[in-house]
């Protein structure tokens, strides 16, 4: 079945969810200790060291996700993690929501990039833990659309008996 979306549509959505992720990475590997901050604010039923690790861990993966999304090697995987990511993320955001907890994500700083974060009313709705629960539920999805067409890809371009489908 033919697709109708435009061959450079995949291509973009998956620049511009490395990108993000890129961005998303370097924002919180340029200050470690502000992170695990912004992951404390969560109120979390985890112990304080796992979140060390996860602050430690987190952009990394974030990062390594990204680049390997922008260069377009190995996307399969890289989706795939992307997706739990951004899944885990919702979960995150989504119980800080439920409980009516205040925080801001922090996972998209202008700092590293030396810009001012831009300050009012919009940005704190962006920054708001009911945006950043939709967001990354809308990236989650994304993420796996993109996977699914990969894998629809290799599906339909196998020959027939080679164990491609």
């Amino acid at each position: 079945m033919k697709s109708a979306l435009p061959r450079w549509l995949p291509f973009l959505l998956r620049v511009l969810l490395g990108a993000l992720l890129l961005w998303a990475a370097v924002s919180k590997l340029a200050n470690p200790r502000e992170f695990l901050e912004s992951l404390d604010d969560y109120k979390l039923p985890l112990s304080h060291s796992l979140l060390q690790y996860a602050a430690i861990a987190l952009p990394w993966v974030e990062f390594l996700c990204g680049l390997l999304l922008v260069a377009n090697v190995w996307t399969k995987p890289a989706l795939a993690l992307s997706a739990a990511l951004f899944f885990a993320f919702a979960l995150a955001t989504g119980q800080a929501w439920v409980r009516g907890v205040d925080l801001a994500c922090g996972c998209l700083r202008l700092k590293p990039f030396a810009l001012p974060d831009p300050a009012g009313t919009s940005v704190e709705f962006y920054e708001s833990a009911p945006f950043a629960c939709v967001r990354a539920l809308v990236l989650a999805v994304l993420a796996l659309m993109l996977l699914r067409r990969q894998l629809n890809e290799v599906r339909t371009s196998s020959p027939p008996g080679s164990g491609g489908g």
